[in-house]
């Protein structure tokens, strides 16, 4: 290692101090998070402020001159930084993956050409959906030969955070009509990425579209993103269950919110109703009682997240050492996941309609933008049904099937 090379690596953050920055960084993200949702303001200050806390590289493995963040720690970083903007953690959800596969396989080439640029604070996105197919899931993305070089046309949908990134990933077919993947630069010539996405919810986590307009792809960006683990089924496995957990952790973070702001309302804003026997609203029975019911809820979902990720831990610890009963570390990651996800949307959505049950009409000004919680949580969980996820879980433990487990859907 030179002199410079350990210059830079003494000066960077430790795990531990990283972590202890994440309550002033989250309370900073929280300014104004609430109007910014109002007036559609997408956050790129956040964004450029964030990549120089540590926060965007803590999971780097130290063996790649990283913080060595735990997987546990990183869920806890993006419950702490939707419960100030959910839009900020949501938008960090295909970064933090990129930093697992780091995690999990430190010695690949990708690991090994990329590292570096998430040290120095850049963030990666992408898109791999399309919309407007006859099917879902459907690819039509081309990937063709140029010379010595490739020509990327196609339409992305669900880019979640691409705007916010320094470099973008997209899944397409080659000429062979294999899937294959790219990793380009966010500002590559043909690479436009769309402020369209029209959901009700999440609205600044920049989820719309992206024309790749005949983009230029060098041969050394070819298959880049999916260069991780060599096919390994155990790591395909744990990252989709980790993207899920992300935003399960998101709706955290959210909750986390609403708790807040409820107490926050009628401590600081709410009247008592005319038929209430309490001169304020602190003072009434049925008003302390939904605050009660929400810090509940909250609770519980925050030790739901926090158990799960620490059964992912040790299934991303296995994987990192090759240990002999990986499907079976795997799968219980996989299993709590979904059994959590399943109390933690119902909690969430009706700890987020409960904040109107602690004050009248007032409650629903728009100024306050409180119905955004439950705009937040219903758009999340639409990204993985619950019914299908009972489902499935139902027929694992009735019947022995786990096709969807095996497969890693992100469902």
């Amino acid at each position: 290692m030179s002199l410079q090379s350990a210059a830079k690596l003494a000066s960077r953050p430790s795990r531990e101090e990283i972590l202890s920055r994440l309550p002033e960084i989250a309370a900073d993200i929280a300014k104004g998070a609430a109007k910014r949702e109002l007036d559609r303001e997408l956050p790129f200050e956040v964004f450029r402020k964030l990549r120089q806390t540590g926060l965007t590289y803590l999971r780097v493995p130290t063996a790649l001159g990283g913080p060595g963040g735990s997987l546990s720690d990183q869920v806890e970083v993006t419950c702490a930084l939707a419960a100030a903007d959910s839009n900020v953690a949501h938008a960090l959800r295909g970064h933090f993956g990129f930093l697992e596969s780091m995690a999990l396989d430190p010695n690949s080439a990708s690991s090994q050409q990329y590292a570096g640029e998430v040290l120095k604070g850049k963030l990666f996105g992408g898109a791999h959906m399309e919309i407007n197919t006859p099917r879902p899931n459907m690819i039509r993305t081309r990937l063709v030969k140029a010379g010595d070089k490739f020509r990327l046309t196609g339409k992305k949908y669900y880019a979640t955070g691409a705007a916010y990134s320094d470099y973008t990933s997209f899944s397409a077919l080659d000429e062979a009509g294999e899937l294959t993947g790219v990793l380009v630069p966010a500002d590559r010539k043909g690479v436009d990425i769309l402020d369209d996405w029209d959901g009700m919810g999440q609205r600044l986590t920049a989820s719309g579209g992206v024309d790749l307009n005949d983009v230029e792809i060098l041969p050394e960006e070819v298959g880049a993103r999916r260069g991780f683990g060599g096919g390994n089924p155990f790591m395909r496995r744990h990252q989709a269950t980790r993207a899920q957990l992300h935003l399960a952790a998101v709706i955290c973070g959210i909750v986390r919110n609403v708790q807040s702001d409820a107490i926050g309302y009628v401590q600081t804003k709410a009247r008592s109703a005319k038929h209430s026997a309490s001169e304020t609203a602190r003072g009434d029975h049925f008003v302390q009682n939904v605050v009660g019911e929400i810090s509940a809820a909250s609770y519980t979902i925050d030790a739901l997240i926090a158990d799960t990720a620490r059964i992912l831990d040790v299934a991303a610890a296995g994987i990192l050492a090759g240990a002999p009963n990986l499907d079976e570390l795997v799968l219980r990651g996989q299993l709590a996941n979904s059994k959590a996800q399943i109390m933690i949307g119902k909690l969430a959505i009706r700890a987020a309609e409960q904040i109107f049950d602690t004050g009248g009409g007032s409650a629903t000004s728009r100024k306050y933008n409180y119905d955004r919680h439950w705009r937040n949580i219903r758009t999340i969980l639409n990204h993985n049904p619950l019914l299908l996820k009972g489902r499935v879980i139902g027929d694992y433990y009735l019947n022995g099937v786990r096709d969807d487990f095996d497969e890693g859907r992100v469902f």
